[in-house]
């Protein structure tokens, strides 16, 4: 990367691009940025944060792109009618995606781990982070959410580390198609299901990323993820599972904790005890995926597991947001049927009723999945449980919306259990608010908008 390169990303507090633009900075390139959300006033304390770390910021109106040596850096999903579009060819500045770039970056580094899978992608980058940190590694990593261990007060969006040039950790996004950008040393896929595009496309896209990386950590528990590693030469797949006692790493006799979990870890001949402080039964297969991409990397095991027991978790990943007249609040990630099944299993370990908030990521995915949706929540709420659904986020565009979160409700209700959509979540808030009682768990799910963290907290503070 020239290190006197100028970069403009479009939409630069997202997820995925605040923290590629740090790692971006840390090589000495200059950052440029807007974001629709700093023009409508949302989360301006990222923004105060950025304008601190050197990043100058203009509005979302094409102004901030104006000359040809800059690099415009766009979402893969980004439409031609943004003026920052617009403007960068005017300029004749060269237009690159944020997965081109991050691509770019992954496979110029020596040493790659590129984590993909439908779900836990987050969780698992950061324990792999964290346990090279810990072991002394000294990785770059890019992951799509904020990892608990690595933010302080200098550093509260910490969802990049940067570390040294010649080992890079990744989430990698099947959802745009972008995975297929990738050549990994370490290939981890957790799991594939139904997200956003068809089972032939995902089996296609994950099994060349698998095909192309030098060591696949592989999920014998998920039917899809299995059928991979029997396509693989002897001595490529590192295997994992739970109870698995094929998987070159299976988990064993799990105890859930009021705040963790506990499980043995087979390894061969070798068994090791482990403690996590993140709770279900799905961080102990997301625990077992991050030791087997540090194993491939040369970590000993038994260093791994040591700092396994540190890993403070991921933000908005189950974090629980306070209690207030004996109520939790929770606020969860949880956006695709395996999340929530995930979530709803883990708080279901223990008793109380479940105040549920989803709020759909977009109208799309909606339709995509109404009957995985309705049949996971059906399956997996108690009697007691309420299901409360505003409409999908929806920023403008094109979208077919002719799957509402109505849709969902009605399927919910019709299979016995209660849920309702309402028009806006301010309306859910109040209906919660309205409803519960001593005991409830309140559980705030979405993704793709940093204004949900808010609203949990707005929820305490209403029950306070």
């Amino acid at each position: 990367m020239n290190q006197d390169a100028s970069y403009f990303f479009c939409g630069i507090g997202g997820s995925g691009m605040l923290p590629l633009a740090m790692i971006v900075q840390a090589r000495g390139a200059t950052i440029e940025g807007s974001d629709r959300a700093l023009d409508q006033g949302r989360t301006p304390e990222k923004f105060d944060w950025l304008r601190a770390h050197g990043v100058t910021l203009h509005p979302q109106d094409g102004s901030g792109v104006t000359r040809a040596d800059q690099t415009l850096i766009a979402t893969g999903a980004i439409e031609d009618t943004v003026p920052d579009i617009g403007a960068a060819k005017r300029a004749g500045a060269t237009i690159k995606t944020r997965p081109q770039l991050l691509s770019e970056i992954f496979n110029a580094t020596a040493t790659s781990v590129g984590v993909a899978g439908t779900s836990g992608k987050s969780t698992i980058t950061g324990m792999i982070a964290w346990i090279l940190h810990q072991t002394g590694r000294a990785p770059t990593v890019m992951n799509g959410a904020v990892m608990k261990n690595f933010a302080d007060a200098d550093h509260p969006f910490a969802s990049a580390l940067i570390g040294g040039p010649d080992l890079f950790v990744s989430e990698v996004d099947e959802s745009d198609g972008s995975i297929a950008g990738y050549d990994p040393t370490v290939a981890v896929v957790s799991n594939i299901s139904l997200d956003h595009k068809s089972m032939e496309e995902l089996r296609d896209l994950f099994g060349g990323f698998v095909a192309r990386a030098t060591t696949a950590v592989l999920n014998l528990d998920n039917p899809e993820t299995a059928a991979l590693a029997q396509t693989l030469p002897a001595g490529k797949a590192i295997t994992f599972g739970l109870g698995e006692e094929k998987a070159d790493l299976s988990g064993h006799d799990l105890t859930p904790l009021p705040a963790g979990m506990k499980f043995r870890l087979i390894e061969g001949w070798s068994e090791h005890d482990v403690i996590l402080n993140v709770p279900g039964a799905h961080n102990v297969a997301n625990a077992l995926a991050a030791l087997g991409a540090t194993r491939a990397l040369g970590v000993p095991t038994s260093e791994a597991v040591k700092a396994l027991e540190t890993f403070a978790g991921i933000r908005r990943r189950m974090e629980v947001v306070g209690t207030a007249g004996d109520i939790t609040v929770i606020d969860d990630f949880a956006h695709n049927p395996d999340k929530i099944a995930a979530t709803l299993k883990t708080l279901h370990a223990f008793d109380g009723r479940l105040l549920i908030l989803f709020q759909p990521h977009g109208f799309g995915p909606l339709k995509l999945m109404q009957s995985e949706f309705i049949e996971g929540f059906a399956g997996l709420m108690r009697e007691d449980d309420v299901l409360l659904m505003p409409e999908p986020v929806y920023y403008g565009g094109t979208t077919d919306r002719s799957v509402g979160s109505e849709d969902i409700a009605s399927g919910v209700r019709a299979a016995g259990r209660q849920a309702e959509a309402l028009a806006t979540r301010a309306a859910c808030g109040d209906r919660i608010v309205e409803i519960a009682q001593p005991g409830d768990r309140i559980i705030v799910m979405g993704a793709r908008d940093d204004t949900l963290s808010s609203f949990a907290a707005e929820l305490l503070g209403r029950l306070g």
